[in-house]
């Protein structure tokens, strides 16, 4: 009983940031160079190792496929309460 009072304690705030940044509108996107290092796929979910241009490295999803040692274009897209995410460009 108690872990379930835990996992909704802590799913609900999860859930409310999530939908909180969903709703907030896209301020900008600036078009960033990238080369994919490494990959993750489970349950359907696809998750790239990805070393930015400025040598920082970060985790992006994506449902297409991309190679190895690939250079790859991203997006760094910024929402209008100050949330940043990155995504491949389509």
């Amino acid at each position: 009983m108690v872990l379930v009072v835990v996992l909704f304690a802590v799913m609900v705030p999860s859930a409310l940031y999530k939908w909180t940044n969903d709703a907030s509108p896209i301020r900008s996107v600036e078009p960033i160079d990238a080369t994919v290092k490494s990959t993750h796929s489970d349950n359907g979910r696809t998750l790239y190792l990805v070393a930015l241009e400025t040598g920082s490295s970060i985790l992006v999803e994506d449902d297409l496929p991309h190679l190895i040692g690939a250079p790859a274009r991203l997006e760094r897209v910024t929402r209008e309460n100050g949330m940043v995410f990155y995504r491949f460009a389509k």
